[in-house]
């Protein structure tokens, strides 16, 4: 009779460590509290997480592989092997969602190639509430990830892209590290047109959430304080 096969979990974590395990649903301490095999990006921080979804769940038990950029590609396929053996993998992201904007997304890829069962899991994505709540087109959309560092670079495509939602009618969206949060709405501010607008989605579903959707001419005349503000940027012409 042939091994059965386990599964690989996608468990979202929150967005933030003070935000209450209600934004969660009750599945995901099911799968938790069954699970043992871990794929994640810091060891710490997901031990932290599973001791407060299952506070009863033995924490010598659990067996952690590391996915982040320092990972070589052909590291990768082993992590898998608990499932092959019929055991379940849960991965956790230091984003919010495993496979969007995270490392967790090539580990995903080899689970196909392997004919291992996925098992995507509902939770919070900061990338979608920010869409959801910007009041911008979500019929066409386009999630870029990170603009370039240079400054000439990040000029550039920043104006390509938005000659590209008039033409295509199509919003575009951003993320950036909390640091350089500040920055970048600066060169949204220089950058783009007047009439363009932009929204900033800041600390989602923390306490000190700020959602707000303006022209970047109304922008020009308003201060907020971003830094070291987790953030995603939405703009549409």
């Amino acid at each position: 009779m042939d091994q059965p096969i386990g599964k690989l979990y996608l468990i979202p974590t929150r967005l933030g460590d003070e935000i209450k395990l209600e934004v969660l649903p009750i599945s995901i301490k099911k799968i938790i509290e069954n699970t043992d095999y871990y794929i994640v990006e810091n060891e710490k921080t997901a031990r932290r997480f599973i001791k407060k979804i299952s506070p009863t769940k033995s924490q010598p038990s659990l067996k952690f592989e590391i996915i982040n950029k320092f990972t070589v590609d052909s590291e990768l396929p082993p992590f898998l092997n608990p499932c092959l053996e019929g055991h379940n993998i849960g991965v956790l992201s230091e984003a919010g969602c495993p496979g969007i904007a995270d490392p967790g997304a090539a580990v995903v890829e080899i689970a196909h190639q392997k004919n291992i069962p996925v098992v995507p899991m509902v939770g919070p994505s900061s990338i979608l509430l920010a869409m959801m709540s910007s009041g911008m087109n979500g019929q066409g959309f386009a999630f870029n990830g990170y603009l370039p560092i240079d400054k000439s670079e990040r000029k550039q495509k920043i104006k390509h892209l938005e000659r590209l939602s008039t033409e295509l009618n199509q919003t575009q969206i951003f993320i950036e590290t909390p640091y350089r949060s500040q920055k970048l709405l600066e060169d949204f501010k220089i950058h783009l047109s007047s009439g363009t607008r932009l929204c900033i989605a800041a600390d989602i579903t923390l306490t000190t959430e700020y959602i707000k959707t303006k022209k970047i001419s109304d922008w020009q005349k308003t201060t907020v304080d971003l830094q070291k503000r987790p953030c995603i940027f939405i703009f549409h012409k």
